[in-house]
């Protein structure tokens, strides 16, 4: 994605160093965190290198890909300006390395979580208070029907009312509805759902939404499993849109 697509988020932002080129301005740096201590998506490598190119050719951001868990203390930590989450199962990070994450959320820094970010941490309370639910099975591997259900805001205004994607769909429990900002919502005519596993609730099946946590801002994207996803223009703007916003940017 090239710097003048994220014109519209960044178009506020004054130029407040005018004695030094623009292009030595150090980008605020993303962590992202792809360990896995459940199931392993075989799409992590490409989303990598997707998300790195994003961050380089915009100029916007710097990412940090690890799985090294010895980033989460606060030291490490103040280095970026948010942490990007696809992993899987209870992660084996510290007591300290939870409370330094909450923390840098807490103080006004981003957290983002892509696909499996929510079948993550089932054990720890303050982890889903932070991501807003958990997932729920995924009885829908197909071409979709999604819903934009906040078409005015601009993490996905672009995308219209409406647009088609082929992934597996996630079902998510435990969610916030109150204390999150739906953006994006499975259209349920476009499955079935006589289908075995299906759980009926009555938010419905969301599948991306931002939330508050202290004064940081948390984005999560329930799609991302097809490498064709990551592939595909418009999830890559969802991505960066929701990285900047969340950067404050």
């Amino acid at each position: 994605m090239k710097r003048r697509d994220f014109i519209a988020l960044l178009g506020g932002a004054a130029a407040f160093q005018p004695f030094v080129a623009h292009a030595q301005r150090v980008p605020p740096r993303l962590l992202y965190f792809t360990y896995s201590a459940g199931y392993r998506h075989q799409v992590i490598p490409l989303s990598r290198e997707i998300l790195t190119r994003l961050g380089g050719d915009s100029g916007a951001f710097e990412v940090t890909a690890s799985e090294d868990t010895s980033e989460f203390s606060s030291d490490n930590l103040a280095r970026y300006a948010a942490v990007m989450f696809f992993t899987s199962g209870e992660l084996p990070l510290s007591d300290a390395h939870k409370s330094a994450l909450l923390d840098f959320v807490r103080s006004g820094r981003g957290f983002l979580g892509v696909h499996s970010a929510t079948d993550t941490f089932y054990n720890w309370p303050d982890y889903l208070d932070l991501v807003g639910g958990y997932f729920d099975g995924h009885p829908w591997h197909q071409a979709v029907t999604i819903d934009v259900a906040d078409p005015g805001d601009p993490l996905v205004a672009f995308l219209g009312n409406s647009f088609q994607v082929e992934d597996e769909i996630y079902q998510i429990r435990d969610f916030d509805h109150q204390g999150s900002r739906v953006l994006l919502r499975l259209d349920s005519r476009s499955v079935d759902l006589g289908k075995t596993g299906v759980h009926r609730r009555s938010y419905g099946w969301p599948l991306a939404w931002t939330r508050r946590y202290g004064e940081g801002r948390v984005f999560y994207s329930a799609l991302g499993h097809e490498p064709s996803v990551w592939q595909d223009a418009r999830y890559q703007r969802i991505l960066s849109n929701a990285i900047l916003w969340s950067m404050r940017g």
